[in-house]
């Protein structure tokens, strides 16, 4: 930016990621939960899409990620919501804990059907975490949550990660207050579009099962509460 010039009033803003998948590779394993939390340039919370997808195929680590095969049942399937995806993308500065892993599970998904995504302006938690959270016993996200003192939240559900992320850019970021040139360059690129959902095995707009599970603290030696699914209509 030239000196002197000032930027224009920020569109766009932060979205922010989490994916759950059937395993670590995006090549061989395929995206069973994706979670979107949206911000504005301020940091406050715009609003959430969340939804567990079927990966026509195993569910993976239930013991990690805790999706049985018979929780996506009935879910779409990623090229389903992909037009809500992109929508919610575009524009937009990508975060994430470890964003690169997300990131890739997303652009191999896209690749699937055919959407190339453009290179978009990231910013990664976990790196500021070790940048600006001394002390934390270790820099995975439940870790850095919990040096943050931001209290329990549903671990390893794509929206309880992709919730206490964008707490935990907020808590990391408290000082900083000019978000405008990635937001500006993130805002500049163009995005593919979709004009509906790809391959629909339902008639009207494809149905959301959100998974999610209230935040804490908990009292000590209270077990937090399981997790609820809730059927949703597109969009939420």
């Amino acid at each position: 930016m030239l000196p002197g010039r000032q930027l224009p009033p920020v569109r766009g803003g932060f979205a922010v990621v989490d994916v759950e998948a059937s395993g670590r590779s995006p090549w061989r394993h395929r995206v069973v939960e994706v979670a979107v939390v949206l911000l504005d340039g301020r940091l406050r919370t715009e609003g959430e899409f969340s939804t567990l997808i079927d990966p026509v195929g195993p569910v993976g680590p239930t013991h990690v990620h805790r999706i049985s095969q018979a929780d996506v049942v009935g879910a779409p399937r990623f090229r389903e919501v992909a037009p809500a995806l992109l929508d919610l993308l575009a524009g937009r500065v990508l975060v994430g804990h470890h964003v690169s892993c997300d990131q890739a599970f997303l652009e191999r998904e896209f690749a699937r059907i055919g959407v190339p995504l453009p290179s978009v302006p990231s910013l990664c938690t976990l790196r500021l975490a070790r940048a600006h959270l001394a002390g934390a016993g270790g820099y995975g996200l439940t870790a850095c949550v919990e040096a943050a003192g931001l209290g329990w939240y549903p671990a390893h559900t794509a929206l309880g990660d992709a919730r206490a992320t964008a707490d935990l850019l907020r808590h990391l970021t408290a000082a900083r207050a000019d978000w405008a040139p990635p937001l500006h360059e993130a805002a500049g690129l163009p995005w593919p579009r979709l004009g509906g959902a790809m391959s629909r095995r339902h008639a009207g707009p494809p149905p959301l099962i959100r998974r999610e599970a209230p935040f804490g603290p908990w009292p000590q030696g209270v077990e937090p509460p399981g997790m609820v699914l809730t059927a949703l209509g597109a969009g939420r």
